[in-house]
Formats: C-alpha cells, structure tokens, sequence
C-alpha cells in the first residue's frame, strides 16, 4: 500500500462532524504531516475521502484547501455539525 493509500484509508474514517489534525493523521499513517498535506491536496474523490475533515493542529483551516479554499471547507464543516470558536475549529 503507498503511502497516500494509507493516509487516504485514514482520512476515510473520520467521522461526520468530527475533525482531525495534519499531525493526528501523519501518526496513524506513519508519515509526515506535510505528506498528509500534500495528498489531500491531491485527493482524487474528495466524496470519498472527506479531506475537510483534516485540520492544523491549532484548529485552523487551511487556506490552501484544494476544492474551494478556507470559506468552503468552513462551510462543509459547520454543516457537518463541527463547531468554531473564531476562525478555528473547537478541537475535542
């Protein structure tokens, strides 16, 4: 399995309204979190793998987020049920 397989695989199972951090998702896929960036940005089926649920560390959103940008990820969040406090994700 390469190693976007595996971080894919992971992204996978990030539950509906909930989020997990660039680094939280380099761990369980034995990687780097700029990896974990990098093959989201790449995602070949953003239904699929639901990277907008992969955020910084802090709870912040990215503003390079490949199929939108910040606001649509943002967007696609809170309609998940995810809550914010500002500009950033309440991380649980």
């Amino acid at each position: 399995m390469t190693t976007h397989s595996r971080i894919y695989e992971v992204v996978k199972q990030i539950p509906r309204g909930s989020v997990l951090s660039y680094g939280d998702i380099a761990r369980l896929s034995g990687t780097h979190p700029r990896v974990v960036g990098w093959a989201l940005h790449r995602n070949p089926d953003p239904e699929i793998i639901p990277c907008h649920r992969v955020v910084f560390r802090d709870g912040s959103l990215s503003p390079g987020y490949a199929f939108g940008g910040a606001g649509k990820q943002r967007e696609i969040l809170e309609k998940e049920g995810v809550e914010f406090n500002g500009d950033k994700v309440c991380m649980r």
